[in-house]
């Protein structure tokens, strides 16, 4: 989203002076947006932005990957995460929890997550060098049997079962894991690749596909 009408629009709808948006670049660096400051033009290159600016809104911009929106209850500051299968290998999520509490002094407890519409585990086919990447990148054999589907074939083919990543699962386990309580972490358990009257999704549209948009803001 870059054409300076639509913005003010989002803007506007959730009640924010400006939005500020990043670079996204698939990793797990983080852009702190802090009261007062203006939005940065060109965007700084990052996937998770936090923020305790009322007057400003926080977004990303997704088309299959996941959409994560924190708050905390308590501080009341929030951030937003962009995590596709490399932003959930380098544990973007974790980074956002990290980064609140560095910044703001945000405890794991007191937050509050969203995870938004993304491709889901019934559609989101991949291959075994993702596997390779999530264990390369530290991830224990455990939690990438978790993350990782291969559901048999159908009675009688002698095609190879086919491997699936459910991102939404890696996410909310990562926040889990990072100290978030499982019953502060909300699913949509809508899959973009399933509701293409709704949504949009790159694996099943390209180059055609649109740009979703997840966005926060803190409240006062």
């Amino acid at each position: 989203m870059s054409n300076p009408e639509q913005v003010g629009s989002l803007a506007r709808v959730v009640g924010a002076r400006q939005v500020a948006m990043a670079t996204q670049v698939h990793g797990r660096n983080v852009l702190v947006i802090r009261e007062g400051s203006s939005v940065q033009d060109p965007r700084p290159q990052a996937d998770v932005l936090v923020s305790d600016a009322a007057s400003t809104a926080i977004a990303v911009r997704v088309a299959d990957c996941v959409p994560l929106l924190v708050a905390d209850r308590t501080r009341g500051v929030v951030a937003a995460v962009h995590a596709g299968w490399r932003g959930t290998a380098a544990c973007a999520a974790v980074a956002a929890v990290e980064a609140l509490g560095r910044e703001f002094g945000s405890r794991p407890s007191d937050l509050v997550a969203a995870i938004g519409p993304s491709i889901g585990g019934c559609c989101y086919e991949v291959g075994p060098e993702l596997v390779d990447a999530f264990a390369a990148a530290g991830h224990g054999r455990h939690l990438i049997d978790r993350w990782f589907l291969a559901p048999p074939p159908p009675r009688g083919s002698e095609a190879p079962s086919t491997l699936r990543l459910d991102l939404p699962a890696a996410n909310r386990d990562q926040l889990v894991l990072a100290g978030v309580a499982e019953d502060q972490i909300y699913l949509s358990g809508l899959c973009t690749a399933m509701r293409l009257d709704v949504f949009t999704s790159y694996r099943k549209e390209k180059e055609k596909a649109g740009r979703m948009v997840g966005v926060i803001c803190v409240r006062v």
